[in-house]
């Protein structure tokens, strides 16, 4: 059962929420995935793949809540082949509109032989099983045979054959490694199609990984085989080198329309505002030459390049920046900008904020258009994710702090923050310049110390009195987090910024201290399929 019955349709399958979100420091918490599979669905994704509900009781609830409140695409679930998966990825998605589980098992002989231990017949009684079982709560069931690039021909044909005649609706195709080139992946699909019986009744789907830079032409060679579901994600997150990027995926197919004879059903005007949204969220920046998306994508410096694009646009650009969602011109707004107009503005931005944050939002953008003259597209987007990072449930929050700094001089910091019951408490400490000191400072109050790994500034917009952006990235038992934070003042970004991955860590040991002890089983991993 796919999302469509049109030969030449594309089912876009978003894995964001759940491969994506596997990329290191790229985890995400309750509000921010239900903000990105909001805007997923506005982009016109067809399967939005929400999580693996099995993998903690965090996971598990996030896939309830989009399953509950967001409607259009499809809602799944993924899991293992394993009882316990299945009724836990079934639970999680059964208030969908129409909901997905996706199961998955390793196939090729690497994994049988060192991660598996099993033998070909108990593959196959394993993936038989599985389908069967997650037939029994609903009737869109994707299999995956993990590791596909690598499996034998002969037993990947025998194994996704057994999964149809279980139920299977869809049959994914997952180049796991990131091992395949686009001549192989297509013989591949090609050999599939010619050999396996009653693959005509289902939807056959790839999953390219990105280790050897070939996730999106391995995706398009399959497209070209009979394959009509991508697996991608936004900007290409995922596991080691990442993903399929779906706006590469989807703008080659309809910017070569005239190729591949296919389309799909994705809003491209959403695709640069839902990849600022991800990049916003995770703290992970989209590389400037970054195909679709990048901040160089549509821009020309050589002198030939601009003479070409003033007398003709064709000359050096395939695509136009509007149909991705770059706008040629920005409205800007400044203080005697109205409620309205700053609403609309963050509506046409992909936001979705409640009335109290848009209240929030809108006071914080009064005091911004104070200190500058005219407030871009750049500072509301900061401004909104500021109040979606924002947390109403955050253990600490910043009060106020000092600092000071100069040559020859001792580098000291004060901080003062107010725990959720309204406690303040204060501390200061010294360090090797004012950003340390003040993350001391921080540490001494919370009682909380991390290691930093990596911290970033740099200003929102061009002007003298640009927004700054500060990026933290923090390790903590072995665990990344990211936080990004903005303010005119970058000391005071860095702060916001620290803190937010400081309450990430004292949420995740207040759940560790609560979360029950029997509900998950053994070797429970993220999943790479």
């Amino acid at each position: 059962m796919g999302a469509t019955t049109d030969p030449g349709r594309v089912i876009i399958f978003d894995t964001t929420l759940r491969d994506g979100e596997q990329s290191p420091g790229c985890s995400m918490n309750l509000g921010e995935k239900m903000e990105m599979a909001r805007a997923l669905a506005d982009l016109g994704v067809d399967v939005i793949e929400a999580g693996f509900p099995i993998a903690s009781p965090g996971d598990f609830e996030s896939v309830r809540a989009i399953a509950r409140e967001v409607r259009g695409p499809i809602i799944c679930g993924l899991a293992r082949c394993n009882p316990a998966d299945i009724d836990r990825a079934a639970e999680a998605i059964k208030d969908a509109a129409r909901g997905r589980v996706h199961v998955f098992l390793a196939t090729s002989s690497i994994h049988r032989e060192f991660k598996l231990k099993m033998s070909r017949d108990e593959v196959i009684k394993r993936a038989v099983e599985g389908v069967k079982r997650a037939r029994g709560y609903c009737e869109d069931i994707e299999f995956s045979p993990e590791d596909a690039a690598r499996t034998e021909l002969d037993f990947l044909t025998e194994v996704v054959e057994k999964a149809i005649e279980a139920g299977a609706t869809t049959l994914n195709i997952p180049d796991t490694v990131g091992y395949a080139v686009p001549t192989h992946y297509a013989a591949v699909i090609r050999h599939l199609k010619k050999t396996v019986r009653g693959i005509d009744k289902v939807v056959l789907s790839v999953h390219c990984h990105d280790d050897l830079g070939l996730a999106v032409a391995n995706s398009l060679a399959a497209l070209q085989e009979g394959a009509r579901q991508v697996e991608c994600t936004i900007n290409g997150i995922g596991e080691r080198a990442g993903n399929t990027a779906l706006e590469e995926v989807v703008m080659a197919i309809r910017t070569r329309q005239d190729f591949y004879a296919l389309s799909t059903g994705i809003n491209t005007r959403h695709l640069y505002p839902v990849s600022r949204k991800l990049s916003h969220i995770t703290g992970m920046a989209v590389q400037r030459n970054k195909a679709i998306v990048g901040q160089n994508a549509f821009a020309h410096e050589a002198g030939i390049h601009q003479d070409g694009m003033l007398k003709e646009r064709s000359t050096y650009e395939i695509m136009k920046p509007e149909e991705v969602g770059i706008p040629r011109t920005e409205l800007v707004l400044g203080k005697h900008s109205g409620r309205h107009a700053l609403k609309q503005r963050v509506t046409d931005l992909g936001y979705h904020l409640t009335d109290d944050q848009l209240n929030r939002l809108f006071d914080e953008f009064k005091k911004l258009a104070d200190k500058k003259k005219e407030i871009y597209d750049a500072d509301i987007e900061a401004l909104a994710e500021n109040q979606l990072q924002s947390g109403t449930g955050s253990t600490w929050s910043l009060v106020g702090f000092t600092s000071t700094a100069g040559t020859g001089s001792q580098t000291s910091a004060a901080v003062a923050l107010r725990l959720a019951d309204g406690t303040v408490k204060r501390d200061a400490a010294i360090g090797n310049g004012p950003i340390d000191a003040l993350f001391k400072a921080i540490d001494r109050v919370t009682g909380i110390s991390v290691k930093v790994v990596d911290y970033r500034v740099r200003s929102v917009t061009q002007d003298m009195d640009a927004l700054g952006e500060a990026q933290v990235e923090i390790d903590h038992g072995g665990k990344l987090s990211r936080a990004r934070a903005v303010s005119v003042d970058v000391i005071e970004a860095s702060a916001l910024a620290y803190l937010e991955v400081v309450n990430r860590v004292a949420s995740r040991q207040i759940r560790d201290r609560l979360k029950p002890t029997d509900n998950v089983p053994p070797e429970v991993v993220p999943a790479n399929v």
